[in-house]
């Protein structure tokens, strides 16, 4: 019997065989489980040489993932999303469309980046003097910041931990932790909890979260 070539689609996908070992059906389930995580890339998308996808991430249409890229496990990058050489990008990190993620940006865990925000790397370009990864002013975004639709970070800045960029702010200097960041430039407008909600005055969320503001104007969660 003739066999019906495979198109390029199936040529492009791995083939995963699970074998169960010793007739275990928890050893089955369990492989089961991690080839249901391997990373997915979508046929339209590039990725370059010595780059890391962990466990559970999706790359959907068109994406480029440029050489040395180091992307965390359970991410999703959406349509048209570029990561330069080298970046560094954590766990359960949710990219949304058009967003280009440029050498000398590294995002930490649970980063949220809104469709078409813009990073920076230099704060002087110039196209006939280009400066290379050396003259790179750097940018950290901290574990579960947010940063809504359209903004721009300027380089050279940290965002901190759980704080809230609105739609179309322009950040140009370091964001407090659970900081609610709106405007151009961008300045302070209170408090955000982990969860994303504003804080009221008594900085105590719906969400049973309590904080305390330090005298140092820092922001610290409560042990329950």
């Amino acid at each position: 019997m003739k066999k019906t070539p495979r198109t390029p689609r199936e040529r492009r996908r791995p083939r995963t065989t699970i074998v169960p070992l010793r007739g275990s059906e928890d050893q089955a389930m369990n492989e089961s489980k991690q080839a249901h995580r391997a990373p997915f890339v979508h046929e339209s998308s590039y990725v370059d040489e010595d780059v890391t996808i962990g466990q559970g991430t999706k790359v959907w249409h068109f994406c480029h993932l440029q050489k040395g890229a180091r992307i965390g496990e359970n991410c999703s990058l959406g349509q048209n999303v570029n990561v330069s050489n080298h970046v560094k990008i954590g766990n359960g990190v949710k990219i949304q469309n058009n967003v280009a993620v440029y050498e000398g940006v590294e995002l930490e865990d649970y980063v949220f980046c809104g469709p078409s925000m813009v990073f920076t790397n230099d704060l002087t370009p110039r196209a006939k003097y280009p400066k290379g990864p050396a003259g790179y002013r750097k940018t950290l975004v901290r574990t579960g910041a947010s940063i809504g639709a359209n903004a721009t970070i300027v380089c050279g800045t940290t965002l901190g931990a759980w704080c809230l960029i609105g739609a179309g702010a322009v950040v140009t200097a370091d964001v407090p932790a659970h900081a609610l960041m709106l405007g151009v430039p961008a300045r302070q407008h209170g408090w955000v909890c982990e969860c994303g909600e504003r804080l009221p005055e008594s900085l105590t969320c719906a969400c049973g979260r309590r904080y305390l503001l330090s005298p140092g104007h820092e922001l610290k969660e409560l042990k329950r």
